[in-house]
């Protein structure tokens, strides 16, 4: 088997945590909607428990990945099988609810294992992948996410109309329970999988580090030069780092190069939520009533929308290593801009009592749209980006900041939407129309191009190049990218590292 499909095959095995991810977001949307849901739970305060149901499970999410970033003692698979763990126990109490109490906890326990999984698995990924291949690895986060969200959002839909009139609270608890499935095969698996080599070699197990290279990048072959390079810098960065203090939270902030860093990957993830994603996931049957579409048709655009999504990453893993990180952030945030401007318009024109079937479609289709450029470029790269921004030390600590703040604006997005949807209806998206127009401007400024880079050039990056990214020319000075410049400059000795990438 060629090393490329070899790493990418793992990558998929490892997204199923992101599965999850995928399938909670999509499945609640259904679940706060259905007749026998709100019989059972929403008699009061309809508006303010079913924002808390939603919003639970963002604040587990938010415990769950600063907690996993304490686990570097257990190994990167280990943390995945914990996680796997707490999720079906979380999933188990939501799916047996009898009391709103239930679903609370439920929810933030299941959030809780997902919130390990989000935060680790792109890690994972990274530290396996080739770094010509890393970022359509990483991106396999948010296509499972997507994929995900599919399974959730027609299982949802089949159950909705099936039961929707006969208060069976099979209409809730079916979809609910799907969830247990995929989290029990990843978490029966996972130690099948190798470790990343990147954890072994700074756990002192440099060997198997060794030998886990070869097996990724030379079927086995730990004598090839591009895996001896690659060891090489990964040693070389774990000398350096252990001469340092050991790292905590606050060295996040200690230092511009670090500082710099754990700015951007907070921007990355908290701009993705402020996309408005999150707003349309949980709440598409809140959001089409605006124009007078009824639940059962925006819960089938819903799933719909879940199948464009899944188009919308797989486009992204296509293209993400050739066009880059930075092209695809600016110009996605412009075009979901222009979506905001263009729905908020069609509510403020066509309310709830107007029955122009032509908004109704531009409305959907404008949703749709939004969805596809959103998993082609903030979904994927909120998740890939965070992944390859610091050094073994600090990764951890770094991813998990990001995606704690990613799942703080989750949190606050899930709360505040019905109640704001209620209360100023399409005004609500002048927010994400302002913060679409000023992430783009952002990144513009200050996100360079990580694209073909090593993990281990990423400090330098930091610390050399200019904050002010347009115009810059720099380049890292690792031995595998000087070997790599020599090629593109017309060099006809082939190196390991390009003949498997021409396999690839």
């Amino acid at each position: 088997m060629r090393s490329s499909i070899y790493q990418f095959l793992v990558g998929c095995f490892a997204a199923i945590g992101s599965f999850l991810f995928g399938y909670d977001l999509g499945v609640i949307a259904e679940v706060v909607a259905s007749d026998s849901f709100k019989a059972s739970f929403l008699q009061e305060n309809a508006d303010s428990r079913s924002g808390t149901v939603v919003a639970l499970f963002t604040a587990g999410c938010f415990c769950g990945a600063f907690l996993a970033s304490y686990t570097d003692p257990l190994g990167r698979r280990r943390t995945i099988l914990l996680a796997c763990c707490i999720f079906v126990v979380g999933g188990t109490i939501q799916t047996a609810g009898v009391i709103i109490a239930m679903l609370y906890v439920g929810r933030l326990i299941a959030g809780i294992g997902v919130g390990f999984l989000t935060m680790i698995i792109p890690i994972y990924q990274a530290e396996l992948a080739h770094r010509k291949i890393r970022g359509k690895i990483t991106s396999l986060q948010q296509l499972f996410n997507a994929l995900g969200q599919i399974f959730a959002t027609w299982i949802g839909y089949g159950c909705y109309m099936t039961w929707t009139h006969t208060g069976n609270s099979r209409e809730w608890r079916i979809p609910l329970g799907c969830q247990l499935v995929p989290a029990i095969f990843l978490g029966g698996l996972i130690m099948f999988f190798p470790e990343s080599p990147r954890w072994l070699c700074a756990h002192d197990r440099a060997d198997e580090g060794l030998q886990v290279l070869a097996q990724l990048h030379a079927h086995g072959d730990t004598s090839d030069s591009y895996v001896l390079a690659e060891f090489e810098l990964i040693q070389s960065q774990i000398v350096e780092e252990r001469s340092q203090k050991s790292i905590g939270y606050f060295d996040l902030f200690r230092g511009w190069p670090n500082l710099r860093r754990t700015i951007l990957v907070m921007a990355i993830q908290a701009s993705c939520q402020m996309t408005g994603v999150s707003a349309i996931q949980y709440f598409s049957p809140q959001i089409f009533a605006q124009i007078g579409i009824p639940t059962s048709r925006s819960l089938l655009f819903q799933a719909v929308n879940a199948i464009i999504a899944f188009a919308g990453t797989t486009v992204c893993i296509l293209t993400i290593d050739g066009v880059g990180r930075r092209p695809l952030q600016i110009f996605g945030h412009i075009f979901l801009c222009v979506t905001f401007v263009i729905n908020a318009a069609i509510i403020k024109v066509f309310p709830t009592t107007s029955n122009s079937t032509s908004a109704h479609w531009a409305f959907v289709v404008m949703t749709w749209l939004f969805n596809f450029v959103f998993f082609l470029t903030s979904g994927p790269l909120s998740w890939a980006i965070p992944a390859e921004l610091f050094g073994t030390a600090m990764r951890l600590k770094g991813v998990s900041w990001g995606a704690m703040t990613s799942f703080a604006f989750n949190t606050m997005i899930g709360q505040v939407t019905p109640i704001a949807i209620s209360s100023i209806g399409w005004k609500f998206y002048l927010v994400f129309i302002v913060c679409n127009l000023t992430n783009a401007i952002f990144f513009w400024c200050f996100q360079p191009e990580t694209k073909g880079l090593n993990l281990e050039d990423m400090d330098e990056l930091f610390r050399d190049s200019p904050t002010f990214v347009p115009g810059s020319k720099w380049a890292p000075s690792s031995y595998v990218n000087e070997l790599a410049r020599e090629i593109a400059k017309g060099d006809e000795v082939k190196t390991i590292e390009t003949q498997h990438m021409e396999e690839a």
